[in-house]
């Protein structure tokens, strides 16, 4: 016999009530797994962001130590411009001229096969030149 505060169970009411709790401890699971994944990552960023101060510096010295032997104006994007911006407000370069100077340098280097036949066509240039100055030598002295 039941009284009116007990439920009557015919077993599907079972049912519904394990379902409910299968669907909130999955979701309880998958928060705890959401939390600990956040956990893992917040406690690399200290890491992360020292590897990063390590390149920034690595970078600055580079750019410092390089030779400053001529003083070139040159005009730029103003796309250029914004992106030599963001390099010196990040702190990577002191000035927009570092951070030019230094993605100059960058620039040959990576070009280093273009430069290389610049410099055998300049020589090939200069070997005809010679070549026509010593045919005007030979008709002035005859």
């Amino acid at each position: 016999m039941s009284t009116p505060f007990e439920s009557q169970n015919n077993g599907s009411d079972t049912k519904d009530e394990l379902l409910v709790h299968n669907d909130v401890a999955e979701r309880e699971g998958e928060r705890s797994h959401a939390g600990s994944s956040v956990r893992d990552m917040a406690a690399r960023i200290p890491e992360q962001l020292s590897a990063i101060g390590r390149d920034i510096s690595r970078t600055i010295e580079r750019a410092i130590s390089a030779k400053d032997d001529y003083m070139l104006a040159v005009k730029v994007s103003p796309d250029a411009q914004v992106k030599l911006g963001q390099l010196v407000q990040a702190g990577v370069f002191g000035t927009r001229a570092e951070a030019a100077a230094f993605l100059i340098d960058e620039g040959i280097r990576v070009q280093g096969a273009l430069f290389e036949r610049v410099e055998q066509k300049l020589a090939e240039i200069e070997r005809l030149r010679a070549e026509l100055r010593g045919m005007v030598g030979e008709n002035r002295s005859t």
